[in-house]
């Protein structure tokens, strides 16, 4: 089989999106793969990871990535089978994670590959509990949280890739872990599977007195996923001393506008000042040097039982561009990722 018979299905962004994007933004194209160079691999993607970063890649605001390009192919991170190599390092059947888009087949030069063992994880949790998402929880809580035996963690979107693996390992540390999730069915998951201390509905009416009763002794550690009335919620609460990890706003990721209403930058500012909190934006790759411990300790730790993981498995790459609508609407349950080919 010669590599001209393999035609790539991909999805480029078509324009960008003013508010929510909608499906119009997206195009789905097929192209002929080219043939390897020397020192170059074709992989056949098998998962695709879809996470609210995307958003952000969507639009050309100045941001801590460059915008992806009208035309090109979506960015995402992708689990990948190689089936042709001109690469000493990689053969055919090797397994590895790539960072290769929204499309079913990649020719790369074996940069940013990392292989995986299909023996020791499934396959797909390279892009969860075991790859960024997972890394992102334990790095922003770790090295920004800090949790401590006995201290309050609130998480927001506490359902989620990032948000179930932030409460999960704040009492391995011994903190009291409070999930904020949208639902009956999330909420359950998050108090009753993953064992959080307790778990508070973002769309019950008395969210906020809800809250307040879930943190009888404030918080201490608030991991930030979402912005918005969330926030609102949770900022009277923080304690003294209180760390805030500031992951996502996904509640803003659409906004087209700045938001209406008197100025509560200077009251905001008196009480960071006031209460010495230390609120710290963060992306995961600053702490690229943790990555090994922890690959260690969190596959310990499911080994253990103490990590507990879902995933919201879609099929098909046609489908992602509805998927990743329903993200960012909070309609996924777990880690939201794409099966574009059986492995």
């Amino acid at each position: 089989m010669t590599q001209q018979t393999f035609t790539n299905t991909r999805i480029v962004l078509a324009s960008r999106p003013s508010g929510a994007p909608t499906a119009e933004n997206f195009r789905l194209e097929n192209v002929s793969v080219p043939e390897l160079a020397d020192g170059q691999v074709l992989l056949k993607i098998l998962f695709l990871s879809l996470d609210p970063y995307m958003r952000g890649r969507m639009s050309d605001a100045k941001s801590y990535a460059a915008p992806t390009e009208i035309g090109a192919v979506m960015e995402g991170g992708t689990v990948a089978r190689i089936v042709q190599s001109r690469h000493p390092d990689f053969h055919e059947g090797d397994f590895v994670l790539s960072h290769s888009g929204w499309q079913s087949y990649a020719v790369s030069d074996g940069s940013g590959l990392r292989k995986l063992d299909p023996s020791a994880a499934l396959l797909s949790t390279a892009l969860g509990v075991l790859g960024m998402p997972g890394f992102t929880a334990y790095a922003g809580l770790l090295t920004i949280g800090q949790p401590k035996a006995g201290e309050t963690v609130v998480v927001a979107a506490a359902s989620g890739a990032v948000g179930s693996a932030v409460g999960q390992i704040a009492k391995i540390k011994g903190a009291r872990a409070v999930g904020i999730a949208g639902g009956p069915e999330k909420c359950s998951f998050v108090r009753d599977e993953l064992g959080f201390d307790a778990v508070v509905d973002h769309r019950d009416p008395d969210f906020t007195a809800k809250l307040k009763q879930a943190c009888p002794n404030g918080i201490d550690v608030y991991f930030e996923n979402v912005g918005g009335k969330v926030w609102d919620a949770v900022f009277p609460l923080l304690n003294t001393y209180a760390r805030v990890p500031v992951c996502g706003l996904i509640a803003q990721y659409n906004a087209t506008a700045g938001g209406s209403g008197p100025d509560r930058l200077p009251n905001f500012m008196r009480e960071v000042l006031t209460r010495s909190l230390q609120i710290r934006g963060f992306i995961q790759r600053e702490f690229v040097d943790q990555a090994p411990a922890f690959y260690r300790e969190a596959a310990q730790w499911i080994a253990e039982g103490r990590l507990r993981y879902r995933e919201d498995i879609v099929e098909g790459i046609e489908a992602a561009p509805q998927a990743f609508i329903g993200l960012l609407e909070g309609r996924n349950f777990g880690k939201l990722i794409v099966r574009i080919a059986e492995d």
